[in-house]
């Protein structure tokens, strides 16, 4: 191993460190995101263009995918805010909660939420510190948004760049894009898995919210909403499940205890299963077992909270991936 591909490693490691410590994994995920898509997208630019023309087309590919993204995002956001997103869900939820108390043990009745502002701080804890500051609106919220913003910037200017002659580029500066390389191609096999994994959970609590408890004469109050919620936390690897599935146990709690234990039972199973579908799903993209996934989890989660949680399939993808071009395994 030369001596600039050593330096590469111990600065990617120090990148890595940074990222979590300081709470930039929005930002940098937001950068990859626009950097693999532009490069997917660009494959199918038309090969004779001249060089002025190529660059123009991929810039407008670029503007293309930051706007797609962040208009995707202010969707969410909006639909999160408007009369029939979260605010009446997490309404049910307190109203659901606030007939159980009657019923519940006193110990348990005084921990549970009986505001909508208490359960949103609950389920910020359940989700990490991180979401708070995501959520919280002022000028917290818009620095993060700002560091995403500028991520997916920088993304953009890294596929650009991507396309430029790199023949002549100094030997640590040729090491580090070889690092950039690998780093995208496991961002972009994780995260794709990662959407397989959200879709199969929804499709399963879909069938139970929409099919199965309909078939008992069953309705849960705003189902639809549920299993849209679960879709888009579900992008967050098994906190994101667990989230979803308590508000859905809590509402079928409000339609009787039986329900709720059904409800229980068979969401349960998918938040347990989550853990081995995430490590068989993304390992055979990563070509990695299941345990070797879990403990890069556990290990990452202990160390950096959910950050570390969610960052460790790209992490490990990452790790494999130049240890098996250094011939190691």
């Amino acid at each position: 191993m030369s001596r600039h591909t050593t330096i590469s490693y111990l600065l990617s490691v120090i990148a890595v460190l940074l990222v979590l410590y300081f709470h930039m994994l929005p930002a940098v995920f937001a950068g990859l995101a626009v950097y693999v898509l532009t490069l997917k997208l660009a494959r199918h630019l038309p090969k004779n263009m001249n060089r002025f023309a190529h660059k123009v087309a991929l810039g407008v590919v670029v503007i293309s995918v930051i706007s797609c993204l962040t208009s995707a995002g202010a969707a969410i956001w909006s639909f999160i805010n408007s009369s029939q997103g979260i605010a009446p869900l997490l309404t049910t939820v307190v109203d659901t909660l606030g007939s159980l108390r009657q019923t519940l043990p006193t110990p348990i009745a005084e921990v549970l939420p009986t505001t909508t502002e208490g359960l949103r701080q609950q389920l910020a804890e359940m989700l990490g510190e991180h979401v708070q500051k995501i959520s919280v609106v002022g000028m917290e919220g818009f620095k993060v948004f700002a560091h995403i913003l500028l991520g997916m910037v920088v993304g953009g200017m890294a596929a650009v760049h991507h396309f430029k002659e790199h023949d002549t580029a100094p030997p640590l500066i040729h090491a580090l894009r070889f690092r950039l390389r690998t780093l995208t191609t496991a961002f972009d096999k994780v995260v794709f898995a990662q959407v397989k994994i959200s879709a199969l959970n929804t499709t399963l609590t879909a069938l139970y919210l929409l099919a199965a408890l309909p078939l008992f004469g069953i309705h849960l109050p705003m189902a639809m909403i549920l299993v849209l919620f679960t879709f888009a936390v579900g992008m967050l690897p098994v906190v994101g499940n667990l989230v979803s599935n308590t508000l859905i146990v809590v509402i079928s709690l409000g339609i009787s205890p039986g329900v709720g234990v059904a409800s229980l039972l068979f969401l349960v199973l998918i938040h347990k299963a989550e853990y081995f579908m995430n490590a068989r799903i993304v390992g055979h993209e990563v070509q990695a077992t299941a345990w070797e996934l879990l403990s890069a989890m556990l290990l990452l989660e202990a160390v950096f909270g959910i950050p570390g949680l969610v960052a460790a399939p790209v992490v490990y993808a990452w790790l494999k991936a130049e240890v098996k071009e250094q011939g190691m395994i």
